[in-house]
């Protein structure tokens, strides 16, 4: 059992990691270093955790996001292609899932299999929710047999709702960001679409309507997209003096 000191100090290991993971978010543009220091810092609040993976929801299957050690990523991977394993069921019941490998033969013994192989004896999962488009779950895997502890677990819960609370603006964040992004580059192709319909028209004595027709019609033939060949025709015909 932890004492007073013990529990002291781990409390500041704790906020040292959430201080750096929120140093990590505030300079994130994109999410993949952001799921890389959570796992990197989970590392750090749970006690007995030798490495950590972050699972995502993708499509009709899971990814692994993030990990801090290819074992983890194989050991997901298995629950991946057996469409079951700890954490899977975090995912399925929004519940924490804390297994000592050992134990876990009969539900899931491709899984500890696998996790036998690595070295890996003990297993803790978080459920992890940011948004619709992004569910997923924190796993935990120790080199040790103890199983994780229901402190450990409790470190994990605290840990995952601060991840969640952060993270969610990130993502948000980020996902605006891309619009912006692809907004900019639709006006832009409309931009030079139009530039080229323009030239097509004064110098073909030809509707809009028409130009517009053979620039979709030169990117059928050429099998590029529509404002590809627009930004072609417009650098070609500035080159040409004629």
């Amino acid at each position: 059992m932890e004492t007073v000191e013990q529990s002291l100090r781990h409390l500041d290991e704790v906020t040292g990691a959430l201080e750096d993971l929120a140093a990590a978010l505030g300079n994130a543009d994109e999410m993949g270093p952001v799921l890389q220091a959570v796992c990197e810092q989970v590392i750090r609040v749970v006690p007995g955790a030798d490495i950590a993976s972050i699972t995502l929801r993708a499509g009709s299957g899971y990814e692994t996001a993030a990990s801090t050690d290819e074992r983890a990523s194989a050991i997901d991977g298995k629950q991946y292609e057996q469409g079951d394993g700890p954490c899977l069921r975090a995912m399925e019941t929004g519940k924490v899932i804390r297994v000592e490998v050992e134990t876990a033969v009969e539900m899931w013994p491709e899984f500890t299999a696998v996790a036998r192989d690595l070295g890996v004896g003990s297993y803790l999962a978080s459920p992890l929710t940011v948004a619709s488009d992004f569910v997923g779950a924190i796993n935990l895997f120790g080199f040790g047999g103890h199983g994780f502890r229901e402190l450990d677990e409790k470190y994990l819960e605290m840990y995952t709702v601060m991840v969640e609370t952060t993270v969610r603006g990130t993502h948000r964040y980020l996902q605006a960001k891309e619009h912006i992004t692809q907004l900019r580059r639709a006006m832009e192709s409309r931009a030079v679409i139009e530039q080229a319909k323009g030239i097509l028209m004064a110098a073909r004595g030809i509707t809009a309507d028409q130009a517009f027709q053979e620039l979709v019609d030169r990117s059928q033939h050429e099998n590029v997209k529509l404002h590809t060949v627009a930004e072609r025709f417009v650098a070609q015909m500035s080159a040409d003096p004629a």
